[in-house]
This record gives structure tokens, C-alpha cells and sequence, in this order.
């Protein structure tokens, strides 16, 4: 492997000359811990990405080596994305072999990056095609969804690239998924690779001839994973070629505008809870009590899929006729190294903005909201502006601050909008996975803890066992810990789901 092309990868070529200088070889790459690249001077945020890389090199190598050395292959659900480069062919009769292959380079690297962010395996390049894997060497629980944020990703990413082609290039991406068996080692030398045989990438490969430039389309097994979590229209039925029976497809439109990941996994109907009675008299308790100004945290934590969020949802149906002001907050796997993630969204589904608006009526909508909190529109609004990457043209001036002291200022404005609202009518804020949270959000939730201690609210943190809160231990501080049912507790269960 050529270091210098794997930094290029990850977006990373300003440390090609320390690597060379360094001496640091791919021999020596997996053995790269973060002490020595604190001594090469990486700074923090790229020295992360480079050892999520490296732990992903090494799961694909130990995955191979597995696979190799047992002679055998595996059986599993494997989300498969193939990606094609519009006008591929139009562009090489066009331009110089050079800048057609330097077109290719850009293009490939572009969306290899947005694969690895993902967390997902880019298997094969085959001229201007790209095949991808999502469950493969390692499995995730939202495999899916990561194929279609990154497919997204790559092709916003790809039409911003600038290259010798005369014009923005475009791609189209195809997803499905199903079984597969992956594992068996084929051809040999710098063309062997691991052979993922089953109809999901022909699927997926079919699919993207589907897809209009810079779209993206997907099948079935994939919707049926995704929930509500994106904006996604009906394609209706296609005869595809080398299948025997019409395939159902569907284009993604954009992520949807869901407050939680489990109400867009769920939707907003629920069949109640079961067994957590102690939790919910814990949770109904506290709700007097931000009533009466006295403000409260509850720390709630267990392992995925136990019922976090369920628990949370089914808090605000209870408080939802009330005279509570609710905010949501969903942290993202996917957006660890982006400052204040949660806030931003937040923001953005109270003011409902959307990404084709002209920037003055984002404004204008950003000023309607903050409004409801504070009289200071003028002071907060350019912070917020900032926050959302909006430009702000001649409305207000450049706010003229390093970054430290424009992350503290927006910190505090955040705190402000909070305790406006909660100065009105109590305020039920629920914080959602914060053991994915960026440290700019954590920080901004330690200021928050102590805040709400005079104001009445009541704060929801959920989380996941690895995850330790610094909060535990305060006065106004309680935890949940989230068990698994009993038996009786699962047959109610089952009983309430299916009728009986």
C-alpha cells in the first residue's frame, strides 16, 4: 500500500512530507500509536481520523488474513453501494489520458474518503466505478443508513471538486442489501481480493443506472432498514436486467427532519412501556419538581436497543399536553469531529430551514426563532449565523473574534436561548446517544448541568455504558440504569404488539 495515496485518501496530503521524512512506510503505519503522532505534530482532530483509519486497515487485514488462512468463506447481510461517474466515457474522448486519470484520481480519492468516514469498505475500482460495503470486515447496527449518508455525502462532495473537466462532475449510486458470502480470496498478486458472491451488488450495480445524475436509488431490502430516517420517493417497479422478477426502488431525497433517530426508526406512535415502572415514577416525580423551579438531570443509560429512547419518547407523550416547552437533541455517530452537531439541527427543525432557501430567508427564519427566547436578536443572531454557516452578506457585521472566544460566545448564547424559554414555561430537554457527542457539545452540556440547577427544567441524557458522565454524584443529578425485562414483562410485551 502507498501511504502517501492512503493520506490522499482521507483528505490528509499536507502530512505526505511527514510520513516521508519520518520514514513511516506501510510496514510501519499499523503500528502507529497517538504518542507518535503527537510527536509529528498532527494535531488533534487528524490524528483521530488517521487512527480510525489505521483500525479500519487493520480489521480489513485481519478479516483477509482470517478468511485465508481457514480456506473458508462467510455468510452475511452485507449493504452493497455501487457508484458510476456520469459522462465517464464523453469525458476521456474529450480530454488528454493525463487529465482524464487525474479526473479519476480526484473522484475516487473524494469519495474513498467519504466511504472510510462512514466506516464502510471500498472493495473495487473499476475505471469510474466504485463498489462499497457496509457490514464488511466489521458490522455495524445501522450499516444501511451509513451507505445512504455517504452516498448522499459523495455526491455533494464529487460536484464540488475541482478538476480539468470543464463542468461539475455527477455521479449515480446504487444500494442494496442481502446476503451474501463474502471471504473467499481470489485471483492472485495486486489482483487478488476478497469475492462477495450473492445478487446484492449486481442488484445494487443495476440500481444506479436507475438513478438520475447526482441521485441516489435504492432497493427494497434497503428501505426496509431505513425507517423514516429519509425523504425517499417511490420509483415504483423495474424489469432489470439478469433479474427474474420486477424490483421495487426508491430515490433518496435527503435525510429527514425526524428529532430522534428512534422516531425515525418507529415513528411517533408507540404501544407504551412495560416493566420500567420504577423509571417512569423516577421520571414523573421529577416532572413536578421542574414545575416547581426546582431543575433536574436523569442520567439514562443501558445497552442499545434496551429502551432509551422509548422510555424518553414515551415521557414527552405523557408531558406533551402540558404546559412544557420541549427541546431534542440527537447526537450523531457520524458527526463526532463537527462542533456543536446536536445545537445545529436542533436549530434548524425549530426554524425550519432547509438547505434550497435563499440565505435572507434563513435569516429570517433564524431571527423568528432566537425571538422566542430573547429580546437580543441583533447580538445572538450573527453567532447563530455562524453556527449554521449562513452568511450573513450586510445584515450584520463580521463578528471579529478568534475562534476560542467565538466558541464560548456561542456556548453561552446556546445556554441563554435555553433559559429564555425555560423563564417562560418549564422546559423538558431530552439529549440523546451523548456518547457520541463532539467535546465542544459535551462542554457546552457540563455549563448546562450547573444552569438548570435554578431554572425549571428537567433534562434527559441518554447514553451507552462506555460512555462515563461526569455529572454523576451532583445533588440535582439522578441515574437510570436501564435493565433487561423479565419473562412475564416480555410476554405482556409481545401480547400488546400482537393482540394476543
Amino acid at each position: 500500500m502507498d501511504v502517501a495515496s492512503w493520506l490522499r485518501s482521507l483528505g490528509l496530503e499536507r502530512f505526505e512530507g511527514v510520513f516521508r521524512e519520518s520514514e513511516i512506510d506501510a510496514e510501519v503505519l499499523p503500528d502507529l500509536t497517538e504518542a507518535d503522532l503527537e510527536k509529528l505534530d498532527v494535531p488533534l482532530g487528524p490524528r483521530k481520523r488517521i487512527l480510525r483509519a489505521i483500525s479500519s486497515l487493520k480489521n480489513a487485514e485481519r478479516a483477509a488474513t482470517t478468511a485465508s488462512e481457514r480456506d473458508t468463506a462467510e455468510r452475511r447481510q452485507l449493504t452493497v453501494m455501487f457508484c458510476d461517474l456520469v459522462g465517464s466515457t464523453e469525458l476521456s474522448a474529450r480530454l488528454d489520458p493525463e487529465d482524464m486519470r487525474q479526473v479519476l484520481r480526484v473522484y475516487q480519492d473524494a469519495a474513498s474518503r467519504v466511504i472510510v468516514r462512514y466506516d464502510g469498505f471500498a472493495a473495487k475500482f473499476m475505471g469510474d466505478g466504485i463498489l462499497a460495503y457496509f457490514g464488511f470486515p466489521r458490522a455495524h447496527e445501522d450499516d444501511a443508513e451509513r451507505a445512504v449518508y455517504a452516498a448522499l455525502e459523495i455526491g455533494d462532495r464529487i460536484s464540488k471538486l475541482e478538476t480539468r473537466a470543464s463542468e461539475a462532475l455527477k455521479a449515480r449510486i446504487g444500494i442494496a442489501t442481502g446476503l451474501v458470502v463474502v471471504g473467499d480470496i481470489v485471483g492472485q498478486g495486486s489482483a487478488q481480493e476478497q469475492a462477495v458472491i450473492g445478487e446484492t451488488p449486481n442488484l445494487a450495480a443495476r440500481l444506479q443506472a436507475l438513478a438520475e445524475p447526482n441521485s441516489v436509488v435504492i432497493a427494497l431490502s434497503t428501505r426496509r432498514l431505513l425507517g423514516n430516517q429519509f425523504r425517499l420517493r417511490d420509483m415504483g417497479l423495474h424489469k432489470l436486467k439478469g433479474l427474474a422478477q420486477p424490483i421495487n426502488a426508491w430515490s433518496v431525497q435527503g435525510a429527514s427532519s425526524s428529532e430522534s433517530r428512534f422516531e425515525a426508526a418507529h415513528g411517533p406512535h408507540l404501544v407504551g412501556i412495560v416493566g420500567r415502572e420504577l423509571e417512569s415514577a423516577v421520571l414523573l416525580e421529577r416532572r413536578r419538581d421542574a414545575r416547581r423551579g426546582e431543575g433536574h438531570v436523569v442520567l439514562i443509560s443501558g445497552e442499545p436497543g434496551i429502551g432509551k429512547s422509548r422510555l424518553c419518547a414515551w415521557f414527552g407523550q405523557t408531558v406533551a399536553g402540558e404546559n412544557f416547552t420541549r427541546l431534542q437533541y440527537q447526537c450523531s455517530p457520524f458527526h463526532r469531529d463537527s462542533a456543536l452537531h446536536p445545537f445545529i439541527k436542533q436549530i434548524e427543525r425549530a426554524a425550519q430551514i432547509t438547505a434550497d432557501e435563499s440565505h435572507e430567508h434563513k435569516l429570517d427564519k433564524l431571527e423568528t426563532v432566537l425571538r422566542l427566547a430573547t429580546p437580543r436578536v441583533n447580538e445572538v443572531a450573527p453567532l447563530f449565523a455562524s453556527l449554521l454557516s449562513i452568511p450573513m452578506g450586510t445584515r450584520y457585521p463580521p463578528l471579529g473574534l478568534s475562534p476560542v472566544q467565538q466558541r464560548r460566545k456561542t456556548i453561552s448564547a446556546l445556554l441563554d436561548q435555553m433559559e429564555g424559554l425555560a423563564l417562560q414555561k418549564p422546559l423538558l430537554t431530552v439529549f440523546e446517544d451523548v456518547q457520541w457527542a463532539d467535546a465542544t457539545t459535551l462542554e457546552a452540556l457540563d455549563l448546562a448541568v450547573e444552569r438548570i440547577r435554578r431554572l425549571p427544567v428537567l433534562l434527559l441524557i441518554t447514553f451507552r455504558p462506555e460512555f462515563e458522565p461526569a455529572w454523576n454524584g451532583l445533588p440535582h443529578v439522578d441515574s437510570l440504569l436501564i435493565s433487561r425485562l423479565e419473562r412475564d414483562q416480555v410476554e405482556t410485551l409481545v401480547d400488546r404488539l400482537t393482540g394476543a
